[in-house]
């Protein structure tokens, strides 16, 4: 049995299937209409609902999440605000209806829920973090502007919320002939991963979330990892950042942020925070796609990643891991443990860039991570990688090469540049053209250098 509380009320799912969507059973079986459906891939915020989870009111979308990842968990939706504020309209409501924040209405409940979740947190409401908090929801009437004079003084306020003890989800939840497995430890994940042969191994859902609401996928059996202690950890030590792979984008930016703050930046552009408080650093390692944004990232950084299994760990360089087009070294019964990111020296710089069609929430056309180590005013390592050059994410090593053996000056940056051709011949699609790809990625090194070691305001980004 697999239960879960919306706006306060224990609902038992009864006979639904463990992978239909939170979006599709509150609106027909609580029959809570006021979330929408619009994209159903995450991108356009109409189903966004709050799940209050450690305390913490986080905006997630309904149309990725299945039901068996939200057993045990309180799910808020635009209907049970009125009733946690005891029968009146929230602050945020009343100044979306009052200051013409909302026209045709549509998309309206996504973004009450959107500012709800920030109103409920500690964070000041700056206009970036606002922003930034709307990132994920679109509006085809207002213009937003509204929407933003509203957030300003509704989200000023939070309102008292009263949480709701809720038995901890089963070991597995089976309907009819599919199974969802929910494992508490890396010991019942391994078992299971071993047992349970082309089980679907399900993190953040952001992914393959993806095939449920698109594709209407069915898998057989589903094994998700998001209650598995072991891979919800992080630990910092002195000389590495340890990442578990469940961990979420949201939950690691709080060390990404002080440790590697470009990291960081490209983070938070990955996807909008109804998706960074889903998505894993672990899913996208796991994915293996090519032009991933995390890769080029960890592969220049150093990181390793340790593999699991029932017969034991292995620990295995994040650069032997990918070995073809969507192709990794993972064997059938392992799974990702955790990423194990070295910290910086004093004397190294790290810097990642990503080239896309829109600046935020876009697949990117090209990726580049730079970690180089200084002495003496020379480069004394470099480690080069790139996504969106090759069937995988790889460094450019004769472009390493070549780097250690220059000075910190401009035009030697400049001939530096000349050299990706020689580590890459990437191809053309629909999201660039292989010229465009190797100009992009040769630019990105002459930006690295104005970065680092131009005169200060050298480089302006405009983000439009």
């Amino acid at each position: 049995m697999l239960r879960l509380t919306i706006n306060g009320k224990l609902h038992d799912t009864g006979n639904a299937s463990p992978t239909m969507t939170l979006l599709e059973y509150i609106r027909s079986i609580p029959n809570l209409t006021g979330t929408k459906e619009g994209c159903a891939e995450g991108d356009c915020g109409a189903c966004t609902v709050v799940r209050v989870a450690n305390n913490k009111f986080q905006a997630v979308n309904s149309c990725l999440l299945q039901l068996g990842q939200v057993g045990a968990s309180e799910i808020i939706t635009v209907e049970g605000i009125k009733t946690i504020n005891g029968g009146e309209l929230s602050p945020i409501q009343e100044c979306l209806a009052g200051g013409g924040g909302t026209q045709c209405g549509f998309c309206t409940p996504g973004f009450v829920m959107a500012l709800f979740a920030l109103g409920q947190s500690a964070e000041e409401k700056g206009d970036w973090v606002i922003h930034d908090a709307l990132a994920g929801n679109l509006c085809r009437c207002t213009g937003y502007r509204p929407i933003v004079d509203a957030a300003r003084v509704g989200c000023m306020k939070n309102i008292s919320y009263e949480r709701h003890a809720i038995e901890a989800p089963p070991y597995k939840y089976r309907k009819e002939n599919q199974t969802f497995y929910m494992p508490k430890s890396l010991n019942e994940l391994v078992s299971l991963r071993e047992a349970v042969k082309g089980a679907m191994l399900l993190s953040g859902g952001t992914d393959l979330g993806l095939s449920i609401s698109k594709d209407r996928v069915v898998p057989e059996n589903v094994i998700y990892t998001g209650h598995v202690f072991e891979l919800r950890e992080i630990v910092e030590t002195k000389g590495e950042l340890i990442v578990g792979a469940a961990v979420t984008y949201t939950e690691a930016l709080e060390y990404i942020k002080r440790l590697f703050p470009s990291f960081e930046e490209l983070i938070r552009r990955i996807g909008s925070r109804q998706i960074r408080n889903l998505g894993t650093i672990g899913g996208n390692i796991g994915n293996a796609s090519p032009i991933g944004d995390t890769l080029p990232c960890l592969i220049s950084l150093d990181a390793s990643l340790t593999l699991a299994s029932a017969e034991g760990e292995r620990e295995v360089p994040i650069e032997d891991y990918f070995v073809g087009y969507r192709e990794t070294c993972l064997k059938s019964n392992e799974v990702i443990k955790n990423i194990k990111i070295p910290t910086l020296l004093d004397n190294q710089m790290f810097r990642t860039y990503k080239v896309s069609k829109r600046y935020d929430q876009d697949i990117s056309s090209v990726i580049g991570a730079y970690r180089l180590t200084i002495k003496n005013s020379r480069i004394t390592n470099a480690r080069v990688a790139y996504g969106g050059l090759a069937p995988r994410p790889c460094r450019a090593k004769k472009t390493e090469l070549a780097m250690e053996r220059i000075g910190l000056d401009e035009d030697e940056f400049v001939e530096l540049s000349k050299q990706i051709s020689s580590d890459f011949q990437p191809i053309s699609d629909h999201r660039a053209s292989a010229k465009y790809r190797t100009k992009i990625a040769a630019n990105l090194l002459i930006r690295l250098y104005r970065d680092l070691f131009g005169s200060e305001n050298e480089l302006e980004v405009v983000k439009v």
